[in-house]
């Protein structure tokens, strides 16, 4: 398969905004549809949200996906139909698989503080399976530097698993001049969620942007004078 680095600027994105939801969409979604930008390998989703305080996504169904939360600042409130509920703050993973069926809610409990959040679903191995939840606290792997696994199908130690073992998601807070390489995989999408990187081959990303790499090997990443968090998937 023929090598491709594609780059996407912010700028591009779908863009949603409400009165209490300002949203970008690294692919269709919603209202959004492009029918050449609907997915990247198994990656269906990658959605970066910011919510205004005390306010949210009401209650609603999903079924047979799995999403992968995560937290960049503020602090977001989960329910589901299933009994889960708690606070998801920056560093923790967070997985719902829905299976059959699920009903929650994502709301910012905060009367004052914005919530900003990246939501990515990736498709699960098999459907129709038992709904379900993990999550996991991973600020001290994250705090040891380079790219650390978030979510993955693959057994990687250190991750909120996956019901899917063609994908993994891995992050990093890449302080300034930090250098990583990006996961060996046919398929691998890089979003930029603060900062910036030169990305080997590509040039400078910046917060917001992304790249979809195919049959890339692997690639350094160099962050910026401000450093960067990223969130890199791999799938088949």
């Amino acid at each position: 398969m023929k090598t491709t680095v594609e780059v996407r600027r912010k700028a591009e994105a779908f863009h949603t905004r409400t009165p209490w939801l300002n949203s970008r969409h690294c692919f269709s979604f919603g209202q959004h549809y492009d029918a050449r930008n609907t997915h990247h390998g198994l990656l269906l989703v990658s959605n970066d949200d910011v919510i205004r305080p005390g306010t949210g996504f009401q209650t609603h169904p999903h079924r047979d996906m799995e999403i992968v939360t995560w937290v960049l600042e503020g602090e977001l409130e989960h329910k589901d139909s299933e009994g889960h509920h708690g606070i998801i703050y920056p560093g923790l993973a967070q997985r719902m698989s829905a299976g059959t069926g699920i009903w929650h809610s994502e709301m910012n409990p905060s009367g004052s503080k914005e919530v900003r959040l990246v939501q990515m679903w990736v498709l699960p191995d098999t459907a129709s399976v038992k709904p379900g939840y993990e999550q996991l606290d991973i600020n001290r792997e994250l705090a040891k530097g380079g790219l650390v696994p978030i979510a993955s199908g693959q057994g990687h130690a250190a991750a909120i698993s996956l019901r899917q073992k063609g994908a993994a998601l891995w992050g990093g807070r890449l302080k300034k001049d930090e250098t990583a390489r990006l996961p060996d995989a046919r398929n691998v999408h890089l979003y930029v969620a603060k900062g910036s990187v030169d990305l080997e081959g590509a040039g400078l990303l910046s917060a917001g942007d992304s790249a979809r790499l195919v049959c890339a090997g692997t690639p350094a990443l160099a962050a910026g004078a401000q450093g960067a968090e990223v969130l890199a998937w791999e799938t088949r």
